[in-house]
């Protein structure tokens, strides 16, 4: 549990109490990024106040909303690199990225208002595009209230939550957390737990300064 704070503090670069940053994280993204991406941090650390304040299905609508107001842009334009996977404060500054950077940043700030992260998984999924028989990659949260439940699909294409039940254009694939890696089964219907999460991207993601 100690890891998994200090890797959520080391993303975030969030401290305890509302609107306030250490020196050297106002400091680094000022002179990086400018005055707006400090705006940006404390708009995101007000949401943070506003969250943890709030029951568990506010905490996951206050937090899908903010960060469905940022703008989708793809790794390419956005990173010069077919597959980025942002940490959610330097999606937060730089106020674009797609669909692994909004889950992500999701994740873990609702671990930071209080979430428990057995309740919460990344999930590949395959999305039909609307009145198309064509699939495409795509990445959002799942949050499972409990473990019969349907998970509520925190989603930037959708944007309004819903049940997993209730997305017919979605097809999971895999999830995962930082304590596992489930493997869909049945077309997604059911899943299997593989073990630990060992994906690249997510060590790379973890291993960021």
């Amino acid at each position: 549990m100690n890891k998994i704070i200090f890797i959520l503090i080391s993303l975030i670069c969030l401290i305890n109490g509302a609107d306030n940053f250490p020196l050297d994280v106002e400091q680094k993204y000022k002179d990086k990024y400018g005055e707006k991406s400090y705006n940006r941090l404390l708009a995101w650390d007000k949401m943070i106040t506003s969250a943890n304040k709030s029951e568990i299905f506010e905490k996951l609508k206050i937090v899908n909303d903010f960060f469905n107001t940022i703008k989708y842009m793809t790794d390419i334009k956005h990173w010069q690199e077919n597959d980025y996977w942002a940490t959610p404060i330097e999606f937060t500054v730089t106020a674009a990225g797609d669909c692994e950077d909004y889950a992500i940043a999701k994740y873990f700030t609702l671990l930071k208002v209080g979430i428990e992260e057995s309740k919460l998984r990344i999930a590949y999924v395959k999305l039909l595009e609307k009145n198309t028989d064509y699939e495409q990659a795509h990445m959002v949260l799942l949050y499972y209230h409990n473990q019969n439940s349907s998970p509520v699909v925190l989603d930037n294409v959708i944007k309004k939550l819903q049940l997993s039940s209730s997305r017919d254009d979605l097809s999971l694939v895999y999830s995962f957390n930082a304590n596992g890696l489930w493997e869909a089964k049945n077309k997604g219907k059911d899943e299997r737990f593989v073990g630990a999460n060992k994906l690249s991207k997510w060590k790379d993601l973890i291993d960021k300064k």
